[in-house]
């Protein structure tokens, strides 16, 4: 059946209402949800991942959520491999696979094909690390800066990831991550048609407005006991890609007695806005996408019309 062949990708900023749409295409599609999402793959980290309650989860199928411990890392390279697995089992339960969230980087490498960029190199990660400790990021962008100038030019200096990932590539091979790229060979096509209805809102304003309320409710939902719970095992530090999680590290550092809790509170809410507006450039940036305004009261019946396109009954 040819529209096994689409994939809908249904994208977002945080806080835009994607986790309610699915619900709403569930009730008309026999969809299994695949979640596109770097902080609901770790368990014990439900309240500030926003993760789809015990409920939610029941009603729809939902992968690739709860399927890493906070102390280990996952890659797009991994997303990829689990995700394409995923769309092939669904589709031969003939259902049909929506992906779902907020991670743009895997969408991206999904979409486009990964680059054979030389893998991490766990001990220059390290080093890599102790030297930000000790001079700070924008120091450490300013080395990248003389090393690999592309790249640098289109990373914000606190860009703590990608900065570190593009000097861990100059000195495991001595070539600039520019270069690297620039020499990739040309990407296979995907083996799917991906679709993306993207809800953006209409006014930012209003979406702020929604993250600071859903930042609270967080707070209110028992969050700091839920980073205090991960502090205390012991193993965990703010180097890993899950502490790094938006709305944790925050908290992460008041534990640590770096801020106090509204100051923390405050840099959540400032840092998932920013979040939210890099999400938003990545999107207006991909040339066939469906927009909704995810602030329209009729979110869900604006995609039911879309689907049918590509979804038959």
């Amino acid at each position: 059946m040819s529209h096994h062949r689409f994939v809908i990708c249904l994208a977002g900023p945080t806080a835009s209402g994607k986790s309610a749409a699915t619900l709403a295409l569930a009730r008309h599609w026999p969809i299994e949800i695949i979640n596109v999402d770097s902080a609901t793959i770790y368990r014990q980290m439900d309240i500030g991942t926003a993760k789809p309650s015990p409920q939610e989860q029941h009603s729809v199928p939902h992968h690739l959520l709860d399927i890493r411990d906070p102390s280990e890392s996952y890659s797009a390279a991994d997303f990829c491999s689990d995700a394409l697995k995923l769309i092939d089992e669904i589709h031969s339960r003939n259902r049909l696979a929506l992906l779902c969230g907020g991670t743009m980087m895997y969408y991206k490498a999904l979409r486009e094909g990964l680059n054979n960029l030389p893998a991490a190199n766990p001990a220059i990660r390290q080093a890599l690390e102790n030297e930000a400790a000790a001079l700070g990021w924008p120091a450490m962008h300013g080395q990248l800066q003389h090393v690999d100038p592309p790249t640098a030019q289109r990373l914000a200096p606190n860009d703590s990831q990608r900065i570190q990932r593009a000097l861990e590539i100059y000195r495991i091979t001595g070539r600039p991550m520019s270069q690297w790229l620039a020499d990739q060979p040309p990407v296979q096509k995907a083996p799917w048609n991906y679709v993306t209805i993207s809800l953006e809102p209409s006014d930012r304003s209003v979406l702020h407005d929604r993250i600071a309320q859903r930042y609270q409710a967080m707070i209110e939902a028992g969050l700091v006991a839920e980073v205090q719970a991960l502090f205390n095992r012991g193993d965990l530090n703010e180097s890993m890609p899950s502490i790094r999680c938006v709305g944790y590290r925050q908290i992460w550092a008041c534990l640590k007695g770096e801020v106090d809790l509204p100051t923390a509170i405050e840099q959540a809410i400032a840092a998932t806005r920013q979040l939210a507006k890099r999400q938003l450039t990545w999107l207006r940036a991909q040339p066939e996408r469906h927009i909704i305004d995810c602030l329209s009261r009729d979110v869900a019946d604006n995609i039911l019309d879309i689907v049918p396109q590509y979804w038959k009954k």
